[in-house]
């Protein structure tokens, strides 16, 4: 079943549901009807929560399954927020000291090559 359009094929302002049909019995209810922030996201990022909520939020868990960094998974998640309207994608995360980002790679937060690239980009702001 395709998804729901989001605008107005003529004028390209937002639509609104209208109408809601029963599958079984084809009774219909008419009214202006709100839809969730979830069925606003891009397949892309339902996919993307549809993995986050199997591994229960767990980042590390996620990194494991999708092969990404911890940063990117951050920065998804940002995404998808400001994408269901919630608040604004934070352009970077805060930029960590060298003891941090250390700190990150031996509790196994971040993986050698991740808190390599923080460093290299560390020693590049000085």
């Amino acid at each position: 079943m395709p998804s729901i359009p989001q605008t107005c094929p003529s004028c390209s302002a937002p639509l609104m549901v209208t109408q809601l049909t029963c599958s079984a019995c084809g009774t219909g209810v008419v009214g202006r009807f709100e839809l969730s922030p979830f069925a606003r996201l891009s397949s892309d990022s339902l996919r993307f929560l549809e993995v986050f909520v199997r591994n229960r939020g767990n980042v590390k868990e996620m990194e494991r399954e999708t092969g990404e960094s911890y940063w990117a998974i951050r920065r998804r998640v940002d995404e998808v927020i400001a994408e269901m309207g919630f608040e604004p994608a934070r352009a970077e995360p805060p930029a960590l000291t060298r003891q941090e980002i250390l700190e990150k790679l031996g509790s196994g937060e971040i993986d050698v090559p991740e808190a390599t690239r923080l460093l290299t980009e560390l020693g590049k702001r000085k």
